[in-house]
Protein backbone atom coordinates (compact mmCIF):
# COMPACT_ATOMS: atom_id res chain seq x y z
CA UNK A 1 0.00 0.00 0.00
CA UNK A 2 1.53 3.46 -0.60
CA UNK A 3 1.71 6.37 1.42
CA UNK A 4 -1.69 8.36 -0.50
CA UNK A 5 -4.01 4.96 0.35
CA UNK A 6 -1.74 4.50 3.88
CA UNK A 7 -2.89 8.27 5.01
CA UNK A 8 -6.30 8.01 3.37
CA UNK A 9 -6.82 4.55 5.29
CA UNK A 10 -6.44 5.93 8.50
CA UNK A 11 -9.03 8.88 8.37
CA UNK A 12 -11.82 8.61 10.19
CA UNK A 13 -15.45 8.18 8.84
CA UNK A 14 -16.17 11.75 10.13
CA UNK A 15 -12.95 12.91 8.68
CA UNK A 16 -14.05 11.61 5.57
CA UNK A 17 -17.38 13.19 5.88
CA UNK A 18 -15.91 16.73 6.21
CA UNK A 19 -13.64 15.94 3.55
CA UNK A 20 -16.15 15.23 1.31
CA UNK A 21 -18.32 18.10 1.90
CA UNK A 22 -15.67 20.68 1.53
CA UNK A 23 -14.78 19.03 -1.68
CA UNK A 24 -18.02 19.42 -2.94
CA UNK A 25 -18.61 22.72 -2.26
CA UNK A 26 -17.69 25.74 -4.55
CA UNK A 27 -15.89 27.75 -2.00
CA UNK A 28 -13.31 25.33 -0.72
CA UNK A 29 -9.91 25.03 -2.70
CA UNK A 30 -7.64 21.58 -3.21
CA UNK A 31 -5.52 24.50 -1.51
CA UNK A 32 -7.71 24.94 1.61
CA UNK A 33 -7.96 20.79 2.06
CA UNK A 34 -4.41 20.79 1.79
CA UNK A 35 -4.06 23.13 4.73
CA UNK A 36 -6.68 21.73 7.16
CA UNK A 37 -6.16 17.99 6.27
CA UNK A 38 -2.73 17.22 4.39
CA UNK A 39 -4.25 15.91 1.67
CA UNK A 40 -3.23 17.32 -2.31
CA UNK A 41 -5.92 17.23 -5.25
CA UNK A 42 -5.19 13.65 -6.44
CA UNK A 43 -5.56 12.27 -2.84
CA UNK A 44 -8.91 13.96 -2.65
CA UNK A 45 -10.20 12.87 -5.81
CA UNK A 46 -8.96 9.40 -4.66
CA UNK A 47 -10.98 9.62 -2.18
CA UNK A 48 -13.92 10.95 -3.83
CA UNK A 49 -13.91 8.41 -6.37
CA UNK A 50 -13.57 5.73 -3.38
CA UNK A 51 -16.53 7.23 -1.65
CA UNK A 52 -19.11 8.67 -3.98
CA UNK A 53 -21.19 7.04 -6.32
CA UNK A 54 -19.75 6.70 -9.56
CA UNK A 55 -22.07 9.26 -11.51
CA UNK A 56 -22.00 11.79 -8.46
CA UNK A 57 -18.01 11.40 -8.99
CA UNK A 58 -18.13 12.01 -12.55
CA UNK A 59 -20.57 15.08 -12.67
CA UNK A 60 -18.06 16.34 -9.17
CA UNK A 61 -15.10 16.35 -11.80
CA UNK A 62 -16.79 17.86 -14.52
CA UNK A 63 -18.12 21.10 -12.49
CA UNK A 64 -14.52 21.42 -10.54
CA UNK A 65 -12.59 21.19 -14.19
CA UNK A 66 -15.55 23.95 -15.66
CA UNK A 67 -15.00 26.18 -12.81
CA UNK A 68 -11.23 25.84 -12.76
CA UNK A 69 -11.14 26.92 -16.32
CA UNK A 70 -13.40 29.48 -15.47
CA UNK A 71 -11.23 30.56 -12.57
CA UNK A 72 -7.19 30.57 -12.46
CA UNK A 73 -7.14 29.10 -8.65
CA UNK A 74 -10.46 27.25 -8.11
CA UNK A 75 -9.48 23.75 -7.67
Amino acid sequence: MNQANQSLAELSAATIGEIIEMALSDHVSFEQLRALHGLGPNEVKALMRQHLKRGSYVAWRKRVRVFSERREFYK
